[in-house]
C-alpha cells in the first residue's frame, strides 16, 4: 500500500511543476516582444532600425514595430515614407494601436502643413486614454497646429505640457509659453476669459501685465517681477523664470559718465560726422527745441542713395526746397525751450582718421571711458566686431557678418533699415505678394535682399522684383505707352534661418522645406508695390504702373523715403494719391519746431538733418544700453523711429508712414 501511496503522491506533484515550467517556457518565449515593443514610451531608435524590427517581427508584434517605424519616419521628415508605412497596417488594430495611429495621421498632417486636419483629428482623441508620453505628445501637436496664432487654446496646451516636463524641455516650454503671450495684442489679451480654477493661466497673464507696466525701467521690472514670484510662489515661472526675463534679475545700470564718442573729422565723412556730433551734443546739453502744442506736420525730403555709398551710415537725402520751413515761421511756429536738462556726463571726442582704431580704443580706456559711441564707417566697425573690448560699445553702423558681442550695440541708418520696416508695414496691412520696383544699381540689390530676406522671417513667400534704368528710359516708357507691368523676377535672397518646428519630449515635427513659388504676372497676384525711386524718378513710374492697371485692381503702392521732397505742389501731391511713404519720425513732422531747427542749422540739407537725428538717438541710446542689450520689449521713442534691438543688439526702426489723400499728406493709421 505504501509504494501506489508514493507513486500517486510523484504524480500530484509532477502535473503542477510540468504546467509550471510550461507556463514559464511560454512567458519566456515571448517576453522579448512585449517589453520592447511600447507604443505608448519614447520612440528612441532610427526609422531603420524599426523597419528592420517589422521585417523581422512576428505577426503579433509586427503591427507596434511599424507603429514606432512611423513615429521615427515623421520624427526624421520622412513624410511620403511614413504614409507609406500607414497604408500597410493591418485593418484590425487594439485600442491602443488605433490611439497612436491618430498621433500619428496628427502629426503627418501638420508635416503637411494640414493644420486644420491636425486640429480636427487631436479635438477626436481620447485624452483620458494616453500615457504621460503620449500626452506630452499630444499637447506638443495641439502646440504645433495652432503656432504662428496666439490664442487661449496655444496658451492651454503650453501649461497643460509644462507638468509632464523636467530640465531643459520644461524651460523650453516656459520659454515658448511666454513667446506665445508677449506676441498678443493687449486687445487679445482683454479678450481672454479663463475658468476661475485656472490659477497657472492666470498668474502668466498677470506676469505679462507686470512687464508691459514695467518695461520701460529695467529697475522697476526687477522689482515688479519679484514682487509677482511672491504672489505665485508655486507658479512655473517662479520657480524657474523664460530665459528673457531671467536676465532682469542680473540687471545693472551701464554707467554712461563718460562717454567716448569716436568719429571721422577729417576727410569726405567729416560733414556726415559734424551733423551727428551735432545732434549728439544738442541732445546731451538739453538745447533740443520742443514741439509746440498745435505746429501742423512738415513735410520732410529724402535720400537719393550717393551718400551712403560714401559713409555706409544712411538712407542718403538730397537738399531740398525751404518752403515748408519758412511757412512755419510765418506762422509763428517757433521752437520752444527744451524741457530736458544738460547732462553732467563727460563727451570726449576721438578722431577716427587720424589713428588706428585700436589705439583709439587704448586710449579711451586709458582716459576712462565707461562707453564708447561709434565708430562711423563700416570697416571699423567690422574691425571693431572681430577685436573684443571691456568697454560697452554703441557702434555707428552694421558689419556685414553680425557678430552678438554682450557689450557691443549696433545703430545704423540704411537703405536696409527702411526696407525691413516696409516689409513690416506691408505684412501688417495684410499683403502677401509684394513687388519691389528698384534701380538697376547697388542701392537696388542692397534693398532687394534686405526685404526679400526680412519677408521670408515674417511668413511670406518668394519676392518679385522688377529693376528700371536711367530717367531717360522711364521716360521712353512713358512715351511709349508700353506702362509698367507687374511683373518680376524671384529674388535671390540669402535664406534666413529655418524654423526648428517642434522638438520637445521626445516629439519633433521637422519644418517642411518651401519651394520656390513662380514668378507672378500680368499683375494677377501682386497685390502690392513697393517702389525705390526719387521723386522725379516716382512722378514717372507711378503713371506707368496706373496704364497697366484696370480701374478694378485694388493694388497698393508703397516709396521709401527716397521719392519724399518737401515743398511739392497741389498738383504732384494729387499725382501721388493713394501712395503711402515711410519717413524717420522727426522728417514725418512729429517735432516741427525741432525740424525748422535742424533745417536751418544745416541749410535744409536733409541728408544731414537724418545723421543730426541719429545723433540725438545716439545720445539716447547711450544713456539706456543695458536696458537694450538685457531688457526683453524695451523700445524708445527717438527721431529716427521707434527704436528696439534684436538678439544680436541690432537696433531696430519701426518709421513713420504717411499717404497721400486729396492733394493732402496725412498719417497712415
Amino acid at each position: 500500500m505504501l509504494p501506489s501511496i508514493v507513486v500517486r503522491s510523484k504524480a500530484g506533484r509532477f502535473v503542477p511543476v510540468l504546467l509550471a515550467a510550461l507556463i514559464l517556457a511560454a512567458c519566456s518565449s515571448q517576453s522579448p516582444q512585449t517589453s520592447s515593443v511600447n507604443i505608448q514610451g519614447p520612440a528612441t531608435g532610427t526609422s531603420d532600425y524599426y523597419l528592420q524590427q517589422v521585417q523581422q517581427s512576428a505577426d503579433n508584434s509586427k503591427a507596434d514595430w511599424q507603429l514606432l517605424a512611423i513615429r521615427a519616419l515623421l520624427n526624421e521628415g520622412k513624410y511620403p515614407q511614413a504614409n507609406q508605412q500607414i497604408t500597410q497596417l493591418p485593418q484590425q488594430l487594439s485600442d491602443k494601436q488605433r490611439l497612436e495611429l491618430q498621433l500619428l495621421n496628427a502629426q503627418l498632417r501638420l508635416g503637411s502643413q494640414d493644420m486644420n486636419g491636425a486640429r480636427r483629428l487631436l479635438a477626436s482623441l481620447d485624452t483620458g486614454a494616453l500615457s504621460a508620453d503620449q500626452k506630452s505628445r499630444y499637447y506638443g501637436l495641439l502646440i504645433a497646429a495652432n503656432q504662428g496664432a496666439p490664442s487661449l487654446d496655444l496658451l492651454r496646451a503650453y501649461v497643460a505640457q509644462e507638468q509632464l516636463l523636467s530640465g531643459a524641455d520644461r524651460q523650453k516650454n516656459i520659454d515658448a509659453t511666454w513667446q506665445a503671450l508677449t506676441g498678443m495684442t493687449q486687445d487679445q489679451v482683454n479678450r481672454l476669459v479663463i475658468n476661475a480654477d485656472e490659477n497657472t493661466l492666470q498668474g502668466w497673464i498677470d506676469l505679462l501685465s507686470v512687464w508691459r507696466a514695467n518695461s520701460g525701467d529695467a529697475e522697476m521690472l526687477k522689482s515688479a517681477v519679484a514682487d509677482w514670484q511672491t504672489r505665485y510662489p508655486q507658479h512655473p515661472a517662479t520657480k524657474m523664470l523664460p530665459t528673457s526675463l531671467s536676465q532682469i534679475q542680473n540687471y545693472q545700470h551701464a554707467s554712461a559718465s563718460h562717454i567716448a564718442l569716436m568719429l571721422p573729422l577729417n576727410g569726405q565723412a567729416k560733414v556726415f560726422a559734424n551733423a551727428i556730433q551735432q545732434g549728439f551734443n544738442d541732445a546731451k546739453n538739453g538745447t533740443l527745441a520742443q514741439p509746440a502744442p498745435s505746429a501742423a506736420p512738415v513735410a520732410s525730403a529724402p535720400a537719393n542713395g550717393e551718400a551712403a555709398a560714401t559713409t555706409e551710415t544712411a538712407a542718403p537725402a538730397e537738399a531740398i526746397s525751404p518752403a515748408a520751413i519758412d511757412g512755419q515761421a510765418e506762422n509763428g511756429t517757433q521752437p520752444q525751450a527744451a524741457a530736458a536738462p544738460a547732462s553732467t556726463a563727460a563727451v570726449k571726442v576721438y578722431d577716427t582718421s587720424a589713428q588706428p582704431l585700436a589705439q583709439l580704443m587704448t586710449q579711451a580706456q586709458q582716459d576712462g571711458a565707461t562707453l564708447i559711441v561709434g565708430p562711423l564707417l563700416k570697416n571699423e566697425v567690422e574691425t571693431l566686431a572681430n577685436s573684443p573690448s571691456p568697454l560697452n560699445i554703441l557702434a555707428l553702423n552694421e558689419p556685414s557678418q553680425i557678430q552678438n558681442h554682450p557689450n557691443l550695440c549696433y545703430f545704423a541708418l540704411s537703405p536696409e533699415d527702411e526696407a525691413r520696416d516696409a516689409a513690416h508695414h506691408m505684412w501688417d496691412q495684410g499683403k502677401r505678394s509684394p513687388l519691389l520696383l528698384l534701380p538697376r544699381s547697388n542701392l537696388g540689390d542692397r534693398v532687394s535682399k534686405a526685404f526679400a530676406q526680412e519677408w521670408q522671417k515674417l511668413g511670406g513667400a518668394t519676392v518679385l522684383q522688377q529693376q528700371f534704368g536711367s530717367k531717360g528710359e522711364l521716360k521712353q516708357g512713358i512715351n511709349s505707352g508700353a506702362g509698367i507691368s507687374l511683373t518680376g523676377t524671384p529674388i535671390s535672397a540669402p535664406q534666413p534661418e529655418q524654423p526648428q518646428g517642434i522638438s520637445i519630449a521626445g516629439l519633433n515635427i521637422p519644418a517642411p522645406q518651401s519651394e520656390t513659388p513662380a514668378a507672378a504676372s500680368g499683375g494677377g497676384s501682386v497685390d502690392a508695390v513697393y517702389i525705390v525711386a526719387t521723386q522725379d524718378e516716382l512722378q514717372l513710374i507711378k503713371p506707368m504702373i496706373a496704364m497697366r492697371l484696370s480701374s478694378r485692381n485694388n493694388i497698393a503702392l508703397y516709396a521709401s523715403s527716397r521719392s519724399f521732397q518737401a515743398g511739392t505742389g497741389p498738383d504732384s501731391r494729387l499725382e501721388m494719391e493713394g501712395l503711402q511713404f515711410s519717413d524717420i519720425p522727426l522728417l514725418a513732422g512729429r517735432n516741427p519746431a525741432l525740424m525748422q531747427q535742424a533745417a536751418r542749422t544745416f541749410n535744409n540739407d536733409y541728408s544731414l538733418v537724418r545723421l543730426y537725428a541719429m545723433g540725438i538717438d545716439a545720445w539716447a541710446l547711450a544713456n539706456h544700453f543695458n536696458e537694450m542689450r538685457q531688457t526683453p520689449g524695451f523700445q524708445l521713442e527717438g527721431k529716427t523711429g521707434t527704436l528696439s534691438a534684436s538678439p544680436d543688439c541690432v537696433i531696430n526702426r519701426k518709421l513713420a508712414w504717411s499717404q497721400y489723400r486729396q492733394g493732402q499728406i496725412v498719417p497712415v493709421q
